[in-house]
């Protein structure tokens, strides 16, 4: 893997240069090609090693890659552009020592196991764990096998992905992200329908009457094959990006220091949601709600952050960097216009959405108030999240 990483960042430099050649030539479309590639085809393919070595080191070489993008798409003279690719050359010369066979040692190994394993296994624990819980809270257990034959199918599925590329294709660096990117976005515009209706179900009465109208016609219906579709989205999503990481600390040996790092994630992942599952069950419902939908929210917003994050690493939306937006990994924030757009628009929608339910439940309220015989009739019906 050391020969395998030094060829890809050798082949990163030699696209820098030849984009700055031909951006000094103005050619403007050859030289962003140039540049995507060096990306896509040089350092994608040791960024999952690099991120467990030095995260910090593969942040500021994303950045810079996406401030050399942004100054060809402005126009920016070419002594401009050139200065962003030297600097992108100098961050290449570090990642090559970083990623050197000395530096990995078992330490590092296993704390990249672990790390990468909690942190990809928790975004998608959250999301299946409430789905769970809501599923018990609301009495109907024999829906709950299409949660888990989603998680299931889903982690069947990387399997089978990790077996295609390793033997019979090559998955290209374009393909991992358009993969990542999209599947974010899918899951953070169901995650947004499903919060502003979890929320809605929190308010006064409101469960109480979807469980009385609706919910065992609803569940039985489409309802559970989205909640199937939803887990396997999700679960994939993740299982995809932690099969390339483990992938790249495998080929670099200390096997039994990757495979304690994981199993110890996969305990601590364990505790967490057995946690999670035993506090919701002595919530009460209206607040179960509530915690739910408020989690549900952030996660929307998370994955519209990082979806466009990776679909701008894919070249497929454009990159405008900002200064003054921090790039915070937890919560999908990256320092660009476009994916703070994306963010703002879905937090946005969810507290329009938030503050509708809350109107409408106060104006139930206020009708259930009034004598009886003084309201006309009224529809209580309500949409549910599929």
């Amino acid at each position: 893997m050391a020969d395998t990483a030094s060829g890809s960042l050798a082949l990163s430099k030699e696209r820098l240069a030849q984009a700055v050649e031909a951006y000094a030539r103005g050619d403007s479309d050859s030289a962003t090609d140039l540049a995507l590639s060096a990306y896509l085809d040089g350092f994608e393919p040791v960024e999952p090693l690099l991120s467990a070595r030095d995260a910090g080191l593969m942040r500021r070489i994303e950045s810079a890659m996406a401030e050399l993008r942004a100054a060809i798409g402005r126009d920016d003279t070419p002594e401009e552009v050139r200065a962003r690719a030297d600097e992108l050359t100098l961050l290449f010369h570090e990642a090559e020592i970083a990623l050197a066979p000395e530096a990995g040692s078992a330490v590092a190994s296993f704390v990249g196991a672990f790390t990468i394993l909690l942190r990809e296994g928790l975004e998608a624990l959250l999301i299946v764990i409430a789905m769970i819980a809501f599923l018990r809270q609301a009495k109907r257990e024999d829906v709950l096998g299409y949660v888990h034959g989603g998680w299931v199918a889903a982690l069947l599925a990387g399997i089978a992905t990790w077996a295609a590329a390793t033997y019979v294709i090559t998955v290209s660096g374009a393909s991992r992200e358009l993969t990542e990117g999209f599947g974010a976005l899918f899951a953070a515009a169901v995650l947004l329908s499903v919060g502003i209706w979890m929320h809605g179900k929190a308010q006064a009465g409101a469960w109480q009457r979807y469980i009385r109208e609706k919910l065992s016609k609803a569940l039985s219906r489409r309802s559970a094959w989205f909640l199937f579709g939803l887990t396997f989205v999700v679960v994939y999503r993740e299982v995809f990006e932690t099969i390339l990481f483990y992938t790249a600390l495998w080929s670099q040996g200390n096997g039994g220091a990757i495979a304690a790092g994981a199993v110890v994630a996969a305990v601590v992942l364990a505790v967490v949601a057995v946690a999670m599952l035993r506090y919701s069950q002595t919530l009460p419902i209206a607040k179960f709600f509530t915690y739910s939908s408020i989690l549900i929210a952030i996660l929307a917003v998370t994955l519209a952050g990082k979806g466009v994050a990776a679909l701008q690493e894919a070249g497929w939306i454009a990159v405008e960097p900002v200064d003054w937006v921090p790039r915070i990994d937890i919560f999908g924030m990256s320092p660009t216009i476009q994916a703070l757009l994306a963010q703002i628009l879905v937090a946005a929608v969810l507290v329009l959405g938030f503050w509708r339910n809350r109107r409408m439940a106060a104006h139930r309220l206020a009708a259930d108030s009034e004598p009886a015989g003084s309201a006309g009739p009224r529809d209580d019906r309500e949409g549910e999240p599929s």
